[in-house]
Order: structure tokens, then C-alpha cells, then sequence
């Protein structure tokens, strides 16, 4: 697993990670399984700055930061195209700082007369073998939301830096600050579509380095987006998953695309019998280690086929996915609610009526399932919450039938124990009393924690790629600048229907980019139909995980009545709480793969501090 850690301290540490490689200019920090020419730097000693990943700045850009490193203006620091770490000293302070979508996550936890910081709060746990922390993997379960227990981590005794926030080390102690504001101001649509366009630009040219091939995936609108960019740089392999069981235009679309664009070469991905969900779990070994549970555990059979397709025609480099374009250019419909909110009575009736013939249901059951969130703001929500878990769990109906909320409630919070139940609402009651500012808008909160929660996935499928194919994972969409220029725009005018992601249309079309079809396109693919055959296919190993000598059930994350009559629905082909069972899966192989982690997979013995 790749990782960066350091100890900020008046005493010595008393542990070293294991395979690690000093950050030049800095002390006492380490990157593990980082490449080389990803881990830059300027400065040394009590001025210096580092940047892990896949950062735009070059060399004269990074010495030029120094000044606002001085300045202690680290904001300043989040602001070149990529997906990076990083890592500034000025004086006695110490700031380390993550991205925006949590690919780059920062943790910590106090030790003796220091501080350990790390990407990973595995790693840090492991250097006392701190337990999982029930009551936050609850949360993650039921919630989804990775902010809502701020910095509590999925690990006891380890912190984590809630999304939007660095970690500011000084001689006072570890803190983390906010640097990016709750609420962006508002900028409208055409207006941001020129900054949205330079800012995706960028964050793709920033991938494409000379040196390593590129791939990309070619079927939805943000991918084909993504590949369209790379080629006019250069060639670029597009691979299409096409399974005859999504019954979708994809490949349609792909196979123009490629015929449009000259430097695109495409490769079509058949569905096989393993390209389902929930294939590979009678192996855990197989899966790589994350940091928390992935939802990629349960996809990994349709991943690999995709990226074998790719190392089949080229070197293995770097390959674009266009995870978290849903986040950023569509809006969730949510948004109905911030309009009630505003009073913009007649804007929100008429979205209502538009998104109530997509879904063939009424207008006024749209504004009825919005109304009750427009009345309330994030805290009062979640002691809503709060309430109804120390009630009676729920008889299921399909998320989308239940009111709009703040935080839902998913169907696996009514799989847990009542002890269970009750803890987590007893840290969503503390979680409420130190919330310092609340957002103003429903789909804002929304749109961050999904960004999160994406990104904190897609963080597995790069281990999944890396450690399997050799292949590097790009996600420009979740760069903080194509983030901060989109998320700028306005919910009602992102996910407005009747047209589908005006934003990328505004920015592109015309442009000569992408062919005008692409941008026209109102069509999306969906995974449904491989969830249920493999929900089916693989029932028995579901009932084996997920049974009674399930980890989640010893915790009391699960009890085994409703988990089973899910299981027997799924397999039977009715209407599931999909969403649920593919949290529950993932939480269930992640503690079972916890179990076979030591300390010394991660650490070694400082043996300057052991002969001492």
C-alpha cells in the first residue's frame, strides 16, 4: 500500500516505516512506495515544502511557494492542478495537507512528546494495534458520510482530518484548521464554464508526463470527456466495458467517438462470467489492503477485465477514469429542498414537474419528500436521526421512497443490534454539539460528502490497479480546482433536468474538444444488472461472509434476521437494498483482511532509540 508518514516531536520516535524513503528537505518524513519523481520538494529546514502525487506545480512554481509557505498562507499551497499531498514548514510549525475529495487523507494521533501524522490510519494504528472503532465503522455503515463524526477515524486513538481541513502541528499540539470555505460563492453557470474548462484541462495535462502510456475509459459522458482531452495530447488506448447485460449505449457512443477522434484507439471489454459483482470474495488474499472499507471490493472482477484489456495493448501507465463527474457537473435532487428553503416557490414547483416525469411519479410526492429537509439544517437533523435510532428499526421501502434528509439513514443501520443503535446515536448527539458551522445548503453538504466518499473509494481501485496491473489511476474530476469550478455553480443550475450536465456542454461545446454528439448525449449506463447476477451467482459466498461467523455480526454491526431475508431477496431476484449489502460486503472483507495485518507490515524498530 502507498503511504507517507512523519513524527513531529521534541523526543525520538521509536519506530520507522517500513520500506520507507525520506522526504527530501524535510525531517523526520517518509514516503512508502511512492515513485521518486512524485515526491518533490523545495526548500530545507525550518522553510520547506513538499508535494506527493500527482502535483502540476514545476520546480520554479514550488521554490516561488516558499513565500506563502513563510506567510503561512497554506491555502495558497491547494491550488495547482493533480491530486496531491502536502507537506510545509515554517519555523516551529508544521502543516500537512490532503486534498479536497480525500484521496490524499490526513490522520493523526499524540504519542509521548510527539505527533504522528499519516495518510493512513491503519498504519498509525498498527503501531500500538489500536482496534477498529465500532461505533465509527456504524457510522460509515449507516450514514455514508464521512464527515459526520468529524475527526473521529475508523481506528480508536487515531484522528482524521475531516474533509476541507489541514492538520497544523505547532509547539501548542496538533490541530486541524479549516482552509476551504463551507460555501462557495455562488458564480452562475456560463460563467463558470470557461474556468471549468481550464481547470480540466489542466488537471489532465497534468497526468501526461511523456513517459508513461495512457488509457482511459471510453462510455459515459465524464469519461469519454477525459479521453477526448488526453488525445489531444497524444494516443491514448479507450477501453469500453461492454456486457450484453447492461443493455446500455455505450459502446455505441464509444465506437463514434473513437471513429471521430484519430488518436483514440479503442478496445472493447467483453462481459464475462467473472465481470459481476461480488466475484473474487472466496479469496480475500487476492484483494489488495485498504485503509477502510472499499467499494471496489465488490467490483474487482470488472476492474481487472478493464485494466487487462489495457496492459494487453500497451505498456502499463496511467489510465483515466471518470470517477466523481456525476458529484461534480450533476447535482443531487436534493436541491428541491434548498429552493423550498429559499422560498424560490415556483422554480422548485417547476423542477418538481420535470423530475416527476422522469420518474413517472407526481410532482406534488417530489415537493412532499423535499419539504421536510427545508425545514431544518444540519443539526437538527442529525438529532432527528439521533431519535430514530433509539427507536424500533424500520420496515424496508427503497431509499428513494424515503423522505430527502440531510444524512440518511441507510438500510443498514436497521440491521444493527439495539446496543449498536444506540451508540451510534449517541456519537451523532456529540457529533451535533461540536458542530461549528453549519452549510447553508443541503445539496453543498451533499456534494462534499459524496466528493469524500468517492474519493476515499477510488483510492482502493488505484491500490486494486497498482497492485495487480502496474497501472496508475487518474480521477481529474477530483482535483481540487475542477472541484472549487463546478461546485461554485449553483445545485439548481448543475442538475437541472431536461438537460443533461449543461456545465460540461457550456464548457465544451464549440470548443472543438469533443465531437458535438458527445455533448449532446442525455443517455447513462448503469450497473444494476451485473449487481443482481451477482447477487445471485454468488449468493452462497454472501451467506458465508455475511453469516454467523461474520465479523460485523460479532460487533453488532449486523444482526442475522434482516441480513438474511435481504441475502434471500437478492437471490431471488426482488428489489434489494443494494447500497446497504454493498457496504456491508466491503465492511465485512475489510475487518477480515484487518485480521491478518501486524504492526510489522507496517513498522520496523528505530534502532537508534532500541541500542539507546
Amino acid at each position: 500500500m502507498r503511504w507517507s508518514t512523519g513524527w513531529c516531536g521534541a523526543s525520538r520516535h521509536d519506530r520507522l516505516p517500513r520500506n520507507r524513503k525520506p522526504v527530501p528537505g524535510l525531517d523526520a518524513a517518509w514516503t512508502v512506495d511512492w515513485p521518486t519523481n512524485q515526491v518533490r520538494s523545495a526548500g530545507s529546514g525550518a522553510l520547506a515544502l513538499a508535494v506527493i502525487g500527482d502535483c502540476g506545480a514545476d520546480g520554479q512554481q514550488l521554490h516561488q511557494a516558499l513565500t506563502a509557505v513563510r506567510a503561512r498562507d497554506w491555502a495558497a499551497l491547494t491550488c495547482w492542478p493533480g491530486s496531491y499531498l502536502t507537506i510545509a514548514r515554517s519555523g516551529e510549525c508544521l502543516a500537512v495537507i490532503g486534498d479536497l475529495a480525500g484521496q490524499h487523507p490526513v490522520y493523526w494521533r499524540t504519542e509521548g512528546a510527539g505527533t504522528w501524522w499519516s495518510t493512513s490510519a491503519g498504519a498509525l494504528a498498527a503501531l500500538d494495534g489500536a482496534p477498529f472503532d465500532p461505533t465509527a465503522l456504524a457510522a460509515h455503515l449507516a450514514l455514508a458520510q464521512p464527515d459526520v463524526l468529524g475527526q473521529r477515524s475508523l481506528f480508536r486513538a487515531v484522528s482524521r482530518v475531516p474533509t476541507g481541513h489541514l492538520l497544523l502541528i505547532s509547539p501548542d499540539g496538533a490541530n486541524t484548521v479549516r482552509y476551504e470555505p463551507v460555501n462557495y460563492q455562488p458564480m452562475s453557470l456560463p460563467n463558470a464554464a470557461p474556468r471549468v474548462r481550464a481547470a480540466l484541462s489542466e488537471a489532465v495535462d497534468t497526468r501526461l508526463d511523456g513517459t508513461r502510456a495512457v488509457s482511459a475509459d471510453l462510455a459515459g459522458l465524464d469519461s469519454t470527456t477525459l479521453a477526448c482531452l488526453a488525445a489531444r495530447r497524444g494516443p491514448v488506448t479507450a477501453v469500453t466495458f461492454a456486457d450484453a447485460r447492461l443493455r446500455d449505449d455505450d459502446l455505441e457512443y464509444a465506437v463514434r467517438t473513437a471513429a471521430a477522434v484519430p488518436e483514440l484507439t479503442h478496445h472493447t471489454v467483453p462481459g464475462r462470467e467473472e465481470t459481476v459483482y461480488y466475484s473474487g470474495l472466496d479469496d480475500l488474499s487476492a484483494l489488495p489492503l485498504t485503509d477502510a472499507p472499499n467499494a471496489y471490493t465488490v467490483t474487482a472482477g470488472i476492474k481487472r477485465a478493464v485494466l487487462e484489456t489495457v496492459t494487453e495493448h500497451q505498456p502499463a501507465g496511467v489510465h483515466l477514469t471518470g470517477a466523481a463527474g456525476d458529484a461534480v457537473l450533476s447535482a443531487p435532487s436534493s436541491y428541491l429542498s434548498d429552493l423550498l428553503r429559499d422560498r424560490q416557490h415556483r422554480r422548485a414547483l417547476a423542477h418538481a414537474h420535470a423530475h416527476a416525469r422522469l420518474r413517472h411519479i407526481s410532482p406534488l410526492t417530489v415537493l412532499r419528500r423535499a419539504r421536510p429537509a427545508s425545514r431544518t439544517g444540519l443539526a437538527d437533523a442529525w438529532r432527528h436521526t439521533a431519535t430514530e435510532l433509539r427507536h424500533a428499526p424500520r420496515e424496508w421501502v427503497p431509499q428513494a421512497e424515503r423522505p430527502v434528509a440531510w444524512t440518511p439513514l441507510l438500510a443498514t443501520a436497521d440491521w444493527m443490534s439495539p446496543e449498536m443503535r444506540h451508540q451510534l446515536a449517541e456519537a451523532l448527539d456529540t457529533a451535533t454539539g461540536e458542530l461549528v458551522e453549519e452549510p447553508r445548503h443541503l445539496a453543498a453538504w451533499t456534494d462534499r460528502q459524496d466528493l469524500a466518499r468517492v474519493g476515499a473509494d477510488t483510492s482502493g481501485l488505484c491500490e486494486l490497479a497498482r497492485a495487480g496491473h502496474g497501472v496508475e489511476i487518474a480521477a481529474p474530476f477530483l482535483d481540487n480546482e475542477v472541484i472549487r469550478a463546478c461546485l461554485a455553480v449553483p445545485a439548481d443550475q448543475r442538475g437541472a433536468p431536461g438537460r443533461y450536465k449543461p456545465l460540461l456542454g457550456e464548457a465544451f461545446t464549440h470548443t472543438g474538444l469533443l465531437p458535438d454528439f458527445v455533448l449532446s448525449r442525455s443517455t447513462k449506463g448503469g450497473f444494476n444488472a451485473l449487481a443482481y447476477a451477482g447477487l445471485t451467482q454468488h449468493a452462497p459466498v454472501l451467506a458465508r461472509l455475511l453469516g454467523p461467523s461474520s465479523r460485523l455480526s460479532a460487533a453488532g454491526l449486523i444482526t442475522q434476521p434482516p441480513v438474511e431475508r435481504m441475502l434471500q431477496r437478492a437471490a431471488a431476484g426482488q428489489p434489494t437494498a443494494q447500497g446497504a449489502l454493498h457496504l456491508a460486503v466491503s465492511a465485512e472483507v475489510w475487518l477480515r483482511q484487518l485480521e491478518t495485518t501486524t504492526s510489522t507490515s507496517w513498522w520496523e524498530v528505530d534502532s537508534h532509540v532500541a541500542a539507546a
